[in-house]
């Protein structure tokens, strides 16, 4: 499809910008970030927001300070990682600290869901029992293709409050587990790549050097140049960087900073 046939206001424009590439990304200041969608501990943290907000509204009294904590708690788990991968283009140290936030989250939200089971003598499944097992088998995949997702993939809306919990209590154990080593990995890349500020002085360093560098005699003219004009010393062509005179050659004295005299160069023509 050429660009005059594409749709205005199709979802390949980008719009919501969570995929787009500007020239900071590109030239290597802006690392890639934002894709948390793909991320398994974002898919399974929204699992586990979606399937509280169903269990809250079946057991948990409406009016009550704990429906809102929990849920609050699963949509703090969930929202944290959005916005630490966001952040990540310009703070590492700021995901870092989401992250694990979002994980904190979720371990209140686990310690809400075994007080439920406790408080009302109903068992709380061993992480290595059949349920549990196929809790988890169920959910390990990666669930970056959406298009078969149902409103309640894990069947709490007609589940009974045992199976409900445990079900959330495996998931949340789950999402953890993938934050514990999301961490893990966001700490050994900070080590070893360092943060948004360290790659800013690098590449302005870099920009640095090389407009040093063209400040410098071109070498590919040996003519013997003049005399400065200022303290005599001989002279070396140049090139012109800024001004109206941008990219024509001149002549300036070779003890430059100390002297800044200059002569200019006949065209020919």
């Amino acid at each position: 499809m050429n660009l005059s046939d594409k749709p205005k206001g199709s979802a390949s424009d980008k719009s919501d910008g969570s995929d787009r590439s500007d020239r900071s990304v590109a030239s290597g200041l802006l690392p890639p970030h934002g894709g948390y969608r793909k991320l398994r501990s974002f898919q399974t943290s929204e699992l586990v927001y979606d399937g509280t907000v169903i269990f809250c509204d079946r057991f948990i009294n409406i009016r009550s300070r704990t429906h809102d904590q929990m849920v609050q708690a699963a949509r703090s788990g969930r929202q944290n990682i959005a916005e630490g991968s966001v952040a990540s283009g310009t703070s590492k140290k700021f995901e870092l600290k989401l992250t694990s936030v979002a994980k904190a989250s979720l371990e209140e939200l686990l310690l809400d869901y075994e007080d439920f089971l406790r408080q009302r003598n109903l068992p709380l499944w061993d992480k290595d029992s059949p349920q549990a097992l196929a809790v988890r088998g169920r959910y390990r995949s990666d669930r970056s293709d959406l298009s078969d997702r149902s409103d309640d993939p894990c069947g709490l809306a007609v589940a009974n409050a045992e199976v409900a919990a445990n079900t959330l209590v495996c998931l949340i154990n789950q999402a953890t587990y993938l934050l514990k080593r999301q961490i893990q990995k966001l700490e050994r890349d900070f080590l070893d790549q360092g943060g948004f500020t360290e790659r800013l002085y690098q590449k302005r360093s870099e920009a640095r050097e090389m407009s040093d560098k063209s400040d410098r005699s071109d070498m590919s003219d040996n003519t013997p140049g003049p005399d400065c004009p200022r303290c005599g010393k001989s002279m070396v062509r140049r090139t012109a960087r800024r001004g109206p005179r941008a990219g024509q050659p001149f002549w300036g004295c070779s003890a430059y900073p100390d002297c800044t005299g200059t002569r200019s160069i006949e065209q020919p023509g």
